[in-house]
Formats: structure tokens, sequence, C-alpha cells
């Protein structure tokens, strides 16, 4: 079962609808051409049922297979979004939208899953129904959790979801996945520290907020150093300091720091948020100084669910010849809230020595398309064989 045969002859055109979308990116929820451009293509390739502002702009097409003795309802979802970065790769189709590109290979992910929903329109070999997903706003919005909210796991009756996405320094078209915990919750922390404000001579009249914070930032890091089991993954990063004066002269008053905290399990999230409001309380106290703290909860842990890791595994060794166990990930992925309505899998297919994503000379690798479609069409087919 390897690589199938179609996908091979179709990569021209999927490779056309990538490069398309990528010269368009659009961010979060306003996917707007993109979502458009799905809908149409399902139209083109006759799907039975298509359906748009499902998680405000995402996408769903419905494909029934040639008998539906079984009942079986399987879920494929791709992204559509792209991210606020200023493209630098210098490619001929390179983003016409200043400020945006598809640096995470989102582009490549909606294509991949139209190739699918074609060959799957056209063959129709399973027993069941697939609904095809599009989802708006992964990086940072929610979409996944916006369109679960919109009751589209039940709606078409959703028994099983699978995810990709593509990943750099793997070999183009290999897989890689892993059962349980693999993408990190991703909250966020706001802090705002109030002092006295004055004269940077006379520091003795002040209440210094940038020594204040300054010791905070210190003290945050031993959340994961003191505080959890050196067993369990968690980060705590400060990403920005900012003060109230620009004045090389002047103490000032406020200072807001702000950060991220990634964890793999519901016991590291409340350790995490539950000392960030001890610390700085603690080290606010000490200088004289108040510190206000606001935890935002992101994306919840990505829990890949143990039975359908193992079929989405055995699908990808039949395509590329072996299926690695992948690292855990401490990036964030909203396809975590699928993964709660839903069992099913997320897997990793090799986009091969490229840019990181998340970098402005990311490019997404257009030879991983035969790959990666033949996974989405053989998770259909294998879950859903024909009689």
């Amino acid at each position: 079962m390897p690589v199938k045969n179609r996908f091979a002859e179709m990569q021209e055109e999927i490779t056309a609808w990538r490069r398309d979308i990528h010269e368009h990116p659009e961010i979060l929820f306003e996917t707007h051409r993109t979502s458009a451009l799905v809908a149409e293509k399902l139209k083109e390739f006759g799907c039975d049922e298509i359906v748009t502002g499902i998680g405000r702009t995402g996408v769903v097409g419905v494909i029934k297979g040639k008998a539906d003795t079984s009942g079986k309802v399987i879920g494929l979802r791709a992204d559509m979004d792209a991210l606020p970065i200023h493209e630098q790769t210098g490619l001929d189709y390179a983003s016409k939208t200043d400020g945006a590109m598809h640096a995470c290979g989102h582009d490549g992910h909606t294509a991949m899953l139209l190739g699918a929903a074609k060959y799957l329109a056209e063959t129709r070999n399973f027993d069941g129904t697939v609904v095809v997903i599009f989802q708006p706003a992964e990086e940072g919005g929610g979409g996944g959790r916006e369109m679960c909210e919109d009751g589209m796991m039940d709606r078409w009756n959703i028994q099983e979801v699978y995810g990709m996405h593509n990943w750099p320094g793997r070999p183009v078209g290999s897989f890689a996945i892993r059962p349980g915990a693999f993408f990190a919750a991703t909250d966020q922390f706001d802090i705002t520290f109030e002092g006295r404000g004055g004269h940077a001579a006379k520091p003795q009249e002040t209440i210094d907020t940038t020594v204040m914070s300054a010791q905070a930032v210190l003290a945050l890091q031993t959340i994961a150093s003191r505080n959890a089991d050196p067993v369990e993954q968690i980060v705590v990063s400060v990403t920005s300091f900012e003060t109230s004066s620009k004045a090389f002269n002047v103490i000032p008053q406020s200072v807001q720091i702000k950060g991220t905290v990634r964890t793999m399990s519901a016991d590291m999230r409340d350790l995490a948020e539950k000392r960030i409001k001890e610390i700085c309380a603690g080290v606010a106290a000490t200088f004289g100084g108040t510190a206000d703290v606001t935890y935002y909860r992101g994306y919840p842990v990505m829990v890949n669910h143990e039975e359908q890791t193992d079929f989405a595994a055995k699908v990808a060794e039949g395509i590329s010849g072996s299926c690695e166990e992948a690292p855990l990930v401490m990036g964030g992925e909203d396809f975590a809230f699928m993964l709660e309505e839903r069992p099913g899998a997320y897997i990793l297919v090799g986009n091969g020595d490229t840019a990181a994503v998340h970098h402005p000379e990311y490019n997404f690798t257009d030879d991983a398309i035969p790959a990666g479609c033949s996974w989405w069409a053989e998770i259909v087919e294998q879950r859903m064989p024909a009689a």
C-alpha cells in the first residue's frame, strides 16, 4: 500500500491549489477567500453536502461511500489560516498580502485534504461517510473550539476525527506519531507591577518597578526548576517587558510583563497558574508595590487516543514503509478541542530540510502532497472498508 498512483497524477493540480492559497494568505477567522475556494472545489468534486460558516468561516463537506451499512462517520480536518509574518522566501508565488504569510504550511494541509476529498468523491470506495473539515483560526484564534461549539460533531454524527501537520526536519513524506499527550497546553499571562515612579537620581523616593519586575522574571523560572516534578514537562517564558516610561532618567510608575506557559498535564497547568500569582504578589509586596496578574487559559493539551493512534500509524507505515514515534511538542494545536469531543489521532508528515514553521523563509514542500493525500484516503478506506 504505497502512495496512491492517483495522487501522483493529481500532484500538479493539487500543487497549483496550494500555491494559489499561499499567494493569498488570510489570518485567523478572515479566511473568506480561502473558504470560498474550498467550498467551490468541494462543489466541483460532487460532495453530497457542503456547509459554510461553521465556526464563523469554517467549511464542511460530506462524502458518502458506495454503501452505508456500517453507519460509520469519520472526520478529516485541515487548517486554513496564515500567520501575521512578512514573507521572505522570494518565491514566484510569495504572499501578495503585506504582513501575512503561510508560514506554518496550512496552505499545504488544505490542499492535501482537498486532493483527498476529490479522490474520495470520485471513487467512494468505502462503507460509511467521510466529513472533510476545513478550519479557520488555528493560529491562536481557537477555530477548532468554535467549530465544535457550533455543534459540528453532533450535526454530522462524527465518530472519529483525524488531523495532520507537516514537520520540517523529517524526510519528505515520512510519518511520526505518538499516543497520549502530544502537543502542549498553551496559556498566557499578563502582569502589571505598580510602584511609585520618580527621578532616577532619587531611587530612595520611589518604589522601583523595574527592579521588582526583574526579580519576578527570575523568580518565575523557579516554577519549572523548583516547584514542578523534574519528570514533568513545563515551560514558563517571559516574552515581553515594557515600562510606562521611555526616558533614561525616570523610574517608571508601572511595568508590564507578558509570557506563555506550556504544560502537558492538568496538574502542571494548575500549578503554574497558582505559582505565578503567588510569586508575583510576594515579589511585589517585598518591594512595597503591587502586582495585577491575569492568566489566560488557551488551548488544552492535545491528546491522541491510543486505538486510533495505532491505526493511524499502521496506515502511515503502509504508505512510507515506517512510522516513527514522534517527540513531545511544547507548541500548541487547537485540534485538541476536536480530540476532546471525539476519539482520533494527529500525525506529522515530513516536510524535508526546510526552514522551521513560523519562520519568514519557511515554505511547504509540494513533494509531500502524494504521501499526505494517500494517508487521508487510506484512513477512510481502511477504517470503513467497502464490502
